[in-house]
């Protein structure tokens, strides 16, 4: 039935919007392994922005599940659906003038740049949150690898699923050797370029 969808031509574009924000809007998407870190740092970085007056909205892996995808598993199939509903909302959001930030496991580089095809090379930015599984199994902040080690969690990324890290991400965070502070710091500087419209 996709014939049958013919766009209405609104009046109010994407440039409108960011001219009366005063900022461009795009995608800051970070990925890595669960415990990484890309939560904390996207939320750290967001209060950043919303300190300058950037408008900004984060899109995170527990808020989706619960919502918009709490039909998914974490099968490969369900995780790629997974990936391409958040890369959906978030073009609607970038489209709606924001700056978003995701964070999100996102394990598998065809999804990653699916991603990109989706909200368009120019407004992704990809922030690799590098932290070894090791640091990430020590943290274990929800108790995920505890559960994957006992056999409860199946798909487990790092664990009894691959994670293919990112080969050029536009920053990489290596946490193990980053205070929150810099490495928050870093990818603000990064964005501010990218800020002007």
């Amino acid at each position: 039935m996709k014939e049958n969808i013919i766009p209405h031509d609104y009046q109010i574009s994407v440039n409108d919007r960011r001219q009366l924000n005063g900022h461009n809007s795009f995608l800051i998407w970070f990925t890595g392994l669960s415990g990484s870190g890309k939560s904390t740092i996207a939320n750290v970085v967001e209060q950043k922005l919303f300190q300058q007056g950037i408008k900004t909205y984060t899109l995170d892996g527990d808020n989706i599940r619960k919502g918009i995808n709490n039909d998914l598993t974490f099968s490969p199939e369900d995780r790629t659906e997974n990936i391409r509903r958040i890369a959906e909302t978030a073009n609607l959001m970038v489209d709606a003038g924001l700056v978003v930030l995701a964070a999100f496991v996102s394990p598998y580089k065809k999804d990653r740049e699916n991603i990109k095809s989706i909200v368009k090379d120019v407004n992704f930015v990809e922030v690799y949150v590098n932290t070894s599984i090791e640091e990430c199994e020590r943290r274990d902040v929800k108790g995920l690898y505890k559960k994957a080690r006992a056999g409860e969690i199946k798909n487990m990324t790092g664990i009894s699923a691959p994670y293919e890290a990112p080969e050029n991400p536009d920053i990489e965070i290596l946490t193990e050797i980053e205070s929150l502070e810099i490495a928050s710091n870093r990818i603000v500087d990064f964005i501010n370029q990218k800020l002007k419209p």
